[in-house]
């Protein structure tokens, strides 16, 4: 069996790139058990509500659904359990002290396999009000509305 080489993603959430602005990304492994990796594997799960915390020095994340595996027996995992994300000492104390300053959460990003082992795209994000989605919303029309015009002036149709 020849192991697995690159990234592979399972899930992503684009949710949380409307919701929030991101300001620094970390990667980080998983601490799961042997079901969940399954259930990854078959491509199944879910960031829609999903958050990471700092508590006693160690990063959870939680609120992540991965289904039951269907194959498994009795020692099925729970599908919203808290898991402990693996990161370094130095990144832990970082995301203590900025998430300390206020205003900032932790928000996984996307969930995926590298080299054949779960990693988690975490992000410190800071929550967008109503009018920034708006300008966000109306910068990202503008700029397909000038790629368009840019497209037809090249192809000679004013």
């Amino acid at each position: 069996m020849s192991k697995e080489r690159g990234r592979k993603v399972i899930v992503s959430n684009r949710r949380a790139r409307h919701d929030y602005s991101i300001l620094d990304t970390y990667e980080a492994g998983l601490v799961l058990v042997g079901t969940e990796v399954k259930s990854l594997r078959a491509g199944k799960a879910s960031l829609a509500d999903a958050f990471a915390t700092v508590d006693d020095g160690e990063v959870w994340l939680r609120n992540v659904h991965i289904p039951e595996y269907e194959q498994g027996t009795w020692t099925n995992h729970m599908p919203r359990r808290n898991r402990k994300l693996l990161l370094h000492k130095g990144e832990i104390e970082k995301l203590i002290g900025k998430t300390k300053e206020g205003g900032l959460s932790l928000v996984p990003l996307s969930l995926y396999f590298k080299d054949g082992k779960v990693k988690v795209e975490i992000a410190l994000a800071k929550g967008k009000k109503a009018y920034d989605k708006r300008q966000a919303l109306a910068k990202r029309d503008a700029q397909r509305e000038m790629s368009r015009a840019m497209g037809r002036a090249l192809k000679g149709r004013y």
